[in-house]
């Protein structure tokens, strides 16, 4: 496979004994184009047939009324309502969903990128930004990391490693163990209630199969989901920022997207317009199974010095 401007990948798909496999594909999120819209989660359910939660009502929080990922939610939009000390931040890039770039920061702008418009009631002006908060938008999903603490840990190999380089949970295998559960850093896989059975996003394998891209990244109407070969992906992402840090968002980072982090890297990774804690996710994620083998070699070495002392204790007694 290619470099990208961050190293070359790991081939993760031929690791796991996929022979003339096509290249690692993923997903890069935008969020500085994302409008909350949540086309993504619709088009998630209906594609995979992923039921409605139980309750449908808004969370008290914001516009948000899934909460988080989960077995029932392969995909959640976040929305972060943050203060703006009463001004508009001037340099805020604003997304145009019609042409799908950026604009300079402006009090119009910052509505196109999530703040809503207010109308004053009986003052005949028309309709006025509000501009005391921001909303920071981001349609978080399954990371499908280069090293999977979820496939680690299975004792069934209902996770596997799929030939585009995802994880997949083999529904048919899984016997609801939970192992995979507490083996994701980011919480996203969840056992769903009644039958028990882990659940996460596919990234729609079985459209993948066909030549199609995921049903999320289809049903964007922003291009905030891009779906492709990853090392394209990354280098369209560090692109992305170098333009956005140019027109005054210095805030902008990429979240995911460096093979030497804790997880080596993630399938599916996002440019954040804040700190990562900022829209739930966790500052330095770390596979839970990193240092297995390594654990494993000292379990071994250990093993080998207790055996090796007990035969020569037995060996002692024999000879007196």
């Amino acid at each position: 496979m290619s470099n990208s401007l961050f190293g070359p990948l790991d081939d993760v798909a031929g690791d796991a004994g996929h022979v003339d496999h096509p290249p690692r594909m993923g997903f890069f999120t935008d969020t500085s184009v994302c409008i909350g819209c949540k086309a993504c989660e619709v088009a998630c359910k209906q594609w995979n047939s992923v039921p409605a939660g139980e309750y449908i009502d808004l969370l008290g929080m914001s516009h948000d009324n899934t909460g988080e990922l989960g077995a029932n939610s392969w995909r959640h939009v976040a929305f972060v309502e943050q203060p703006s000390g009463g001004k508009p931040p001037e340099h805020l890039p604003t997304a145009s969903a019609a042409s799908g770039g950026l604009s300079s920061g402006s009090a119009t702008g910052v509505a196109d990128l999530g703040m809503p418009a207010l109308q004053r009631p009986g003052d005949g002006t028309g309709e006025e930004t509000r501009t005391d908060f921001r909303w920071l938008m981001s349609s978080d999903v399954c990371k499908h990391c280069t090293h999977a603490g979820c496939l680690d840990v299975c004792p069934t190999g209902a996770l596997f490693r799929t030939e585009f380089g995802t994880v997949v949970v083999q529904q048919d295998i899984c016997n609801g163990c939970g192992y995979c559960v507490s083996g994701c850093p980011y919480g996203v896989i969840e056992r769903r209630p009644g039958d028990g059975r882990a659940q996460k996003c596919t990234l729609c394998y079985d459209r993948l199969h066909d030549g199609l891209e995921p049903a999320c990244a289809k049903a964007c109407p922003t291009d905030s989901i891009q779906f492709g070969e990853l090392d394209e992906l990354r280098e369209r992402a560090a692109a992305r920022v170098t333009t956005l840090h140019e027109r005054g968002e210095t805030s902008a980072r990429l979240y995911g997207a460096d093979p030497d982090d804790g997880v080596g890297g993630n399938g599916a990774f996002f440019l954040l317009l804040d700190e990562p804690e900022v829209y739930g996710l966790p500052p330095d994620p770390v596979v839970p199974t990193r240092d297995m083998q390594r654990m494993w070699g000292f379990v071994g070495a250990a093993a080998v010095g207790f055996l090796t002392a007990a035969i020569g204790a037995f060996a002692g007694r024999g000879s007196r």
